[in-house]
């Protein structure tokens, strides 16, 4: 099972962007989306590609449930 999270595009270099998920930072390549993408925007990675740009208001909403599940599951 892939679990798709938003990343926010925070550099760009030609067709290789740097992506920030909760203060990790790591490399994808921009050569499948076919949109132009600018610092700020957010998109699902898979294998090192970005795959899709997603919607910035529906990606912090997906971020803050993650953060909200995630904290739930921390033991008492």
């Amino acid at each position: 099972m892939c679990l798709a999270v938003p990343s926010k595009v925070v550099e760009r270099n030609d067709k290789m962007a740097t992506v920030d998920v909760s203060g990790i930072r790591r490399q994808v390549s921009l050569l499948l989306l076919p949109e132009e993408i600018v610092l700020g925007d957010y998109v699902l990675v898979h294998a090192g590609f970005a795959i899709q740009k997603v919607d910035r208001e529906a990606a912090k909403e997906t971020l803050r449930l993650i953060e909200e599940f995630m904290i739930s599951q921390d033991p008492p």
